[in-house]
């Protein structure tokens, strides 16, 4: 239960909300406790039969219906404000799930499938609503509906109510004795749902490639099995739970037999009146109703434990570490980037992927990284946008330590390009203007003329409001390209990183996404992941990579004339069996 107490410290600020469901929890127990008073009086009058009195009976009828109008009122009054209570615990729920997701280290989402965590969120936020909606309208109304009426029963007959009130531990000692077996199974259901949830969300993310290799029935089968696993962990949870209950309720049912039991007999031997046996049934059937109702309650409850463990699990990871900040802004004056003795190892692994890195990258020239599969180029460029922390050493720009500056100033200076467009569902000037969401359109279309994108652009019926689909599925490759450049050059930052844009592109998309890359570097201090030995010609500086460290550095004309990486790679280029050897350098000739 301490989830859902850390629910409700969550959300302390809907206390109105819940302030108002008790209450109108109490008043409608209130009007319950009454009606079985008023019944059994009606009751008593009309056993005299002409000798009641006829004017208290039709009040009395009045009465009765005033407590139903009342409860009706009230009901649905507690009704609406739960159900706007379990909006925006849902809103407030997602809201610091995603706040607290976007806090995390790139580390959790590298070892986390996407349509796990979406499924997550779901589950949980939809369970507890649900959850904490049913409590709100339901629970408090039992709990005081059941107090209230054990009083007046004492009142009538304190034998009656002891009867009733043992109830209360003996179905909290069996629900809480099977509570954990049920969770176990639970928690096994959620995972299956959750590998399934994921697996599908990858798939629809890959349909094309999905569809190319003809892999629909393996997708199906591998989705359906953990489903199958859901079904067969359903089935024993399902009969563990339902015999248990059968044993509850079989333990009320005795119960209730020796409550009215003991009432016929009193009521036979005059020890009762018809009207107060009457009321005493009535308040029997009102503690009846919610104790057997409380299965599903418990039912709920439990489902609501169990997500909110997969909800507080994903909330209670450790956020991003982040270092002190000394220095509020990072002024490039120049843009020249230094590391200096950087060591660097992924979680879980015993290998550094930098050690002791050292590297200087003079300001406003465009460096190429080269070096096989796993040696660091990408890792370096992730150091410098702080999507992990170096073990040790220095990242400056402009002699300034990024590790002491807010992060929105780092990356605000520094531009990417990757080597897939990641493009957004939406607009092409939304997905344009995502770099910078207040610029006009008149920044957007210059933009996007520099980037080689306002002519096709133009083409489109709707222009630069044209919907691009998920991840930009109606464009082609260069178009994309194209937009994600337009997206750099809106941001303008100093410093820019490229993951080999032009790389898997037909010549003229290539064409003119290379001019448009041309443009985007001019004057910047640019770093490209190079894919391609006709990009790798072209820069200022080369600097290969071998064993976590630079092992050489140097324009491309230099490092020709040596017997480093560059010098193989371009021997390679023009052999038929290159191809092998290239592509463990990441490299396409």
């Amino acid at each position: 239960m301490k989830h859902l107490f850390k629910i409700l410290k969550f959300t302390k600020e809907l206390w109105p909300y819940y302030l108002i469901g008790s209450v109108t929890s109490i008043l409608i127990a209130i009007l319950g406790l009454i009606l079985p008073l008023l019944s059994g009086a009606a009751i008593d009058q009309i056993r005299l039969g002409t000798e009641g009195d006829l004017s208290l009976v039709v009040w009395l009828a009045v009465g009765i219906f005033a407590l139903d109008l009342g409860t009706t009122l009230i009901s649905n009054v507690g009704g609406y404000f739960g159900d706007q209570m379990a909006i925006k615990l849902k809103r407030s729920l997602s809201n610091r799930y995603y706040q607290h997701l976007l806090q995390l280290p790139q580390s959790y989402f590298d070892s986390e499938l996407s349509g796990k965590i979406i499924a997550r969120l779901n589950r949980s936020i939809n369970q507890i609503g649900n959850f904490m909606q049913t409590m709100s309208n339901n629970f408090l109304q039992f709990i005081f509906s059941t107090v209230f009426s054990l009083i007046v029963i004492a009142f009538f007959s304190w034998q009656v109510a002891v009867l009733l009130f043992a109830l209360y531990p003996i179905f909290i000692y069996l629900t809480v004795r099977s509570s954990s077996t049920w969770q176990d199974y639970q928690q096994q259901k959620n995972t299956a749902q959750d590998i399934a949830s994921g697996r599908f969300g990858e798939a629809i993310n890959q349909m094309k490639v999905l569809k190319s290799y003809v892999q629909e029935k393996r997708e199906l089968k591998f989705f359906d099995s953990h489903l199958s696993t859901m079904e067969k962990l359903n089935r024993p949870q399902s009969r563990f739970w339902h015999l248990e209950d059968v044993k509850r309720r079989l333990v009320l049912n005795l119960i209730f037999l020796g409550v009215y039991l003991f009432i016929f007999i009193q009521g036979v031997q005059g020890q009762l009146t018809a009207g107060q046996a009457v009321t005493l049934i009535l308040y029997a059937m009102q503690i009846r109703i919610p104790i057997f109702t409380i299965s599903f309650l418990v039912d709920n409850t439990q489902r609501a434990i169990a997500d909110s463990k997969d909800y507080f699990e994903v909330m209670d990871q450790p956020k991003r570490e982040e270092p002190p900040i000394k220095h509020q802004k990072l002024r490039v004056r120049h843009g020249a980037i230094s590391f200096k003795n950087v060591s660097f190892s992924y979680e879980n692994s015993q290998n550094s992927v930098l050690n002791s890195f050292n590297l200087n990258i003079p300001a406003k020239k465009t460096i190429a990284l080269v070096g096989e599969s796993g040696e660091g180029k990408t890792t370096v460029t992730n150091l410098l946008m702080r999507l992990y922390l170096p073990q040790s050493g220095e990242i400056l720009i402009d002699d300034q330590n990024i590790l002491e500056l807010p992060l929105h100033e780092l990356r605000r200076n520094i531009g990417v390009v990757f080597q897939e467009s990641a493009l957004f569902s939406g607009t092409i000037k939304e997905n344009i203007g995502y770099s910078r969401p207040n610029a006009s359109l008149e920044d957007i279309k210059a933009a996007a003329k520099a980037a080689n994108a306002d002519e096709f652009i133009s083409e489109f019926k709707e222009g630069y409001k044209s919907q691009i689909g998920e991840r930009g599925l109606k464009l082609s490759g260069g178009q994309k390209q194209r937009i994600a450049i337009a997206r750099a050059l809106l941001k303008d930052a100093p410093i820019l990183i490229l993951d080999e844009a032009t790389s898997s592109l037909d010549s003229k998309s290539e064409q003119l996404v290379q001019e448009a890359l041309e443009r985007l570097m001019h004057d910047r201090t640019t770093i490209i992941i190079a894919h391609r030995l006709s990009t790798i010609q072209n820069v200022d500086l080369i600097v290969t990579l071998k064993d976590g460290q630079v092992d050489e550095i140097g324009s491309p004309a230099e490092l020709a004339k040596t017997e480093g990486i560059y010098a193989a790679l371009l021997q390679l280029q023009n052999q038929p069996t290159s191809k092998k050897q290239l592509k463990a350098y990441e490299i396409e000739a």
